[in-house]
């Protein structure tokens, strides 16, 4: 008996269902209901029938139903072939006949007390036939046999008039075998939907565990927001990054209290134009540079956020990216540094090798032909690598003015191609000028002339076997339009999706071996735009290239800028 009191208390106080219990708590259970309707029964015959607890009958009654429990309790059911507990209801059926011959007419309602073994067997879907077949005999022996057994004459009345009691337990029988078939369809639909939560909730841990992993290996910060902008996941390189950010002798700073600084690494990034509240906002961006901490600790972060939707296409919250590009750019940085460094060094011996090129060119006359000829050879390299590193310096230089006034495009045009003439004859290169007359555009003369120096350069490099290039000059939707077309050896798709990179230069230009630093392109289109035009092209492998600079002509909306930032050239 000792093993049944805590799984019946753990029913009692609801922490336990009763198909999770043992087979012999379960039969102390089930036996228990008739128990306590038995003793309340002895109760009330002491009470009101002091007599019938002398019935041996009666006593006789009790004392199997006490007997019953301390069995129920005692015996190992579980050890037992499965049906063998069905021996205490049908042993309760006895009992309760004995109560019934005890208690004569004074507790004559007293067969109603087979209704517990009734329900019991029909409830535990054990032979359901034979549950329902003893769920009218066993009640209609126990309200016959003392009607047989009586000194009374045995009449039809005697023997129909209490058997409305076995078709009661009948009727309880078939009811509780429905209600036992359909919670065991229910706790088998349940048990079945808990394996499959179970295996779900399984899997799911398994992803987490995945996801963590693989967020924590990748030297990228993550971080997942909600759409009211609260944290629901980062990882750790994230939290190391906030860490830096995080200003000395705060413990929980909010986001305005965080070290995050424009790209001069001094001014405060304004708190609502950050990369995270952009993000909050449902904003989507890549590649938002920003600097973080103070000191030697500084880092340069790269932000990129997607914003996340619902089912229903709403703002969800926003997934960001933080990518440490420190040592990028500070090596761009030394990278610039040291170029405009060499550049300027550079600078100073050439223009000094030029100026006695000039000096001795002044009495060519006076030369023999062949120095002569050297001389001019020398003053051409001389002036081209001049030209190489004035393109380095402006490049390091970071940013260029302009200073546009009246130009007429056909002048510009001109002195770009008489530069050009020489290097088109030696080339074999045919160069044609198609100029409208009378085109005036609000340039600066010379940054144009340096962006037609550099397009007739390259189309005179790049036309190695001759050919012929088209200078023109038109007016087009509100714009002034300078072209430069060339019939040589055109750019694959490839190549012109990097045309304008700095230091780019195409495979076949590489491989035949024709010089160049790739800048002249990258040069340009900052001159272009920062007259507020553009620099476009078109371009078909081994047919040619045709370039277009178009320049707004003055009224164009917007206006054009003085000054641009070459922090935008493709890098």
């Amino acid at each position: 008996m000792s093993a049944a009191p805590s799984p019946l208390l753990s029913l009692l106080i609801g922490r336990q269902q009763f198909h999770e219990l043992s087979l012999r708590a379960r039969v102390l259970l089930s036996h228990l209901p008739l128990c306590l309707s038995v003793a309340l029964t002895a109760l009330l015959a002491a009470v009101f029938f002091p007599d019938l607890l002398s019935n041996p009958h009666f006593i006789g009654g009790l004392v199997g139903i006490g007997l019953l429990w301390v069995l129920s309790a005692a015996v190992p059911w579980d050890r037992l072939p499965y049906p063998s507990y069905w021996v205490i209801p049908l042993l309760d059926f006895v009992a309760i006949g004995f109560l019934r011959q005890g208690s004569g007419t004074e507790l004559s309602g007293i067969s109603l007390l087979a209704v517990f073994p009734v329900f019991w067997m029909a409830w535990s879907e054990i032979a359901p036939a034979a549950a329902r077949a003893i769920s009218f005999v066993a009640p209609l022996l126990i309200i016959w046999i003392p009607v047989f057994a009586g000194p009374d004459p045995v009449t039809a009345e005697a023997l129909v008039g209490p058997a409305l009691i076995p078709i009661v337990t009948l009727t309880v029988s078939i009811t509780a075998s429905v209600f036992a078939l359909s919670s065991t369809a229910q706790q088998q639909t349940l048990a079945h939907k808990d394996r499959e939560l179970r295996a779900l909730l399984e899997d799911s841990k398994v992803h987490v565990r995945r996801l963590d992993t693989v967020l924590n290996a990748v030297a990228v910060g993550v971080l997942v927001t909600n759409a009211e902008g609260q944290d629901i996941l980062s990882n750790v390189q994230q939290q190391r990054d906030r860490s830096v950010a995080m200003p000395q002798g705060i413990e929980n700073p909010d986001e305005a209290d965080l070290l995050v600084f424009e790209a001069d690494r001094v001014t405060p990034f304004a708190l609502k134009d950050r990369p995270i509240h952009r993000a909050v906002r449902g904003e989507a961006f890549s590649d938002v540079l920003v600097w973080i901490g103070a000191g030697e600790n500084q880092r340069a972060m790269l932000c990129t956020a997607r914003p996340m939707q619902d089912d229903a296409g709403r703002f969800d919250g926003t997934v960001m990216a933080f990518s440490d590009v420190t040592d990028l750019v500070n090596a761009l940085t030394v990278k610039e540094e040291f170029v405009s460094s060499v550049t300027h060094e550079l600078r100073t011996p050439l223009t000094s090798i030029m100026g006695y090129l000039d000096l001795a060119l002044e009495d060519a006359d006076q030369l023999p032909q062949h120095v002569s000829h050297s001389l001019t050879i020398a003053m051409r390299n001389s002036e081209r690598l001049l030209q190489l590193v004035e393109d380095l310096l402006f490049t390091a230089a970071g940013t260029l003015s302009i200073e546009p006034r009246s130009t007429a495009l056909a002048d510009v045009v001109a002195g770009s191609v008489a530069s050009a003439m020489p290097r088109a004859e030696h080339a074999g290169v045919e160069l044609v000028i198609d100029a409208a007359e009378g085109l005036v555009a609000e340039i600066d003369p010379t940054r144009m002339g340096q962006v037609m120096d550099n397009l007739l350069s390259n189309a005179i490099k790049y036309s190695p076997g001759g050919g012929r290039v088209t200078v023109r000059t038109l007016e087009s939707d509100d714009a002034a339009v300078l072209e430069v077309s060339d019939t040589g050896m055109g750019m694959s798709e490839a190549d012109q999706a990097e045309v304008f990179t700095k230091f780019f230069r195409t495979s076949s230009v590489r491989q035949a071996a024709i010089p160049g630093l790739g800048l002249g392109l990258a040069i340009s289109k900052s001159i272009a735009e920062a007259h507020g035009g553009t620099l476009t092209f078109t371009s078909v492998l081994g047919a040619g290239t045709t370039f277009r600079v178009s320049i707004p002509q003055p009224g164009e909306k917007g206006g054009r800028p003085q000054t641009a930032s070459l922090s935008q050239m493709p890098a």
